[in-house]
């Protein structure tokens, strides 16, 4: 009856939401709002069970956001505190980044040599359990929250995988996530191998090093840059990675509902690479700022992708904060390639698809690792 009771109240502030934009006059918005009223007070009166007025109004709120889109939600003044401490970097947890799909939470990446990548949690997953406590009909900010719990604990997740008949049952143990943006390799002494896990604060400074340190190494001749199972992060470190390997033109464009918001950038004069090749490895866990360099360098025919389609998260989220000490996390506005193409629910296509390895979990392979090796041989003739 819980599950009806929220599903009703998502509706409901749907058509409330949608009807008082749509029309203007502010005596009919004043009874939709006297209506609300009148229904929640039937339902406190009349209702089977007794409810938790203050849990239902959270469900309705967090219904209405998330009926925007997979990204917008609400969190209480728990989850919002819990999410400021997650960003400096170091965390308990699975180390998996989620999102949400036609009611049903979906993995966006795995991070690399997390827990979850450990026991073998994929990009595209759907977790339809969380010990035993089914998911779906629950709010994206209700999943994590059973997710989460101390570091050293057990928690059982049930998946459904896109080519697997039966549901997949992982056994993960909690753990401190550490993110380390960049690894770097040197491939028969002419390759310099790169791949970027997130885009933090520090992360163009770190690829920008690494590219020096090759050069003062060995004769490099062309370069794999590895964005696959990244989830993204800060745009300003996308636009400035991009502009690392373009001498000219737009990187990517915002646009939102306030024109005055719209913004477009470019990059600057100077390939820190002077021409030399690039491959891009690219898959289903390369989402947002992934695709925006993937899409900027494969427009501006700076590099060759190499892997499957990306995830398609093309918009920008806002974390709004509220008088509650809680906050929403609101799409704002979203991404444009260069060529004008929204990245939203389309994502970045290769210019060469190789299906990933089954069992690929990203550890550095030159022999197992199907997309990098294809890359090597594009790369050696």
């Amino acid at each position: 009856m819980k599950k009806f009771l929220k599903n009703f109240f998502l509706i409901f502030l749907f058509y409330l939401f949608f009807t008082s934009i749509s029309n203007s006059k502010n005596d009919d918005i004043y009874k939709k709002i006297d209506l609300f009223s009148e229904v929640l007070d039937k339902i406190n009166k009349e209702y089977v069970e007794e409810v938790d007025q203050s849990e239902a109004m959270d469900a309705a709120i967090n219904g209405v956001l998330q009926f925007l889109d997979p990204y917008s939600a609400y969190m209480t003044p728990e989850l919002y505190k819990n999410m400021q401490t997650e960003t400096s970097g170091e965390f308990g947890g699975l180390g998996i980044e989620v999102g949400m799909e036609a009611g049903v939470i979906k993995v966006i990446s795995p991070l690399d040599n997390s827990p979850a990548a450990e026991e073998g949690v994929k990009a595209g997953d759907y977790i339809v359990k969380i010990n035993d406590i089914q998911v779906q009909g629950k709010s994206l900010s209700e999943a994590v929250d059973l997710m989460r719990g101390p570091v050293g604990s057990d928690i059982e997740i049930t998946v459904r995988r896109r080519g697997e008949k039966k549901a997949l049952i992982f056994n993960i143990t909690r753990e401190i996530i550490k993110v380390s943006s960049v690894k770097s390799e040197i491939i028969n002494e002419k390759t310099g191998y790169l791949r970027l896990t997130a885009f933090n604060e520090n992360s163009s400074d770190q690829i920008k090093n690494k590219i020096k340190k090759f050069k003062n190494e060995k004769k490099i001749e062309n370069y794999i840059l590895d964005l696959r199972n990244n989830p993204g992060g800060l745009l300003s470190q996308a636009i400035e990675i991009s502009d690392f390997f373009l001498d000219s033109g737009e990187i990517v464009s915002t646009k939102s509902k306030r024109k005055y918001e719209n913004r477009k950038w470019f990059a600057k004069k100077g390939d820190i690479l002077k021409g030399d090749t690039i491959i891009v490895l690219i898959n289903y866990g390369s989402a947002s700022a992934s695709e925006i360099v993937a899409g900027a360098l494969q427009d501006h025919k700076r590099a060759i992708l190499i892997g499957e389609n990306s995830y398609g998260k093309g918009s920008v989220q806002s974390i709004i904060p509220l008088k509650n000490d809680g906050a929403i996390r609101l799409t704002v506005s979203k991404y444009y390639l260069p060529s004008g193409k929204s990245i939203s629910e389309v994502g970045v296509s290769p210019d060469i698809v190789v299906e990933e390895s089954v069992d690929e979990n990203f550890k550095f392979n030159t022999e197992t690792d199907n997309q990098l090796k294809f890359a090597l041989k594009l790369l050696n003739g």
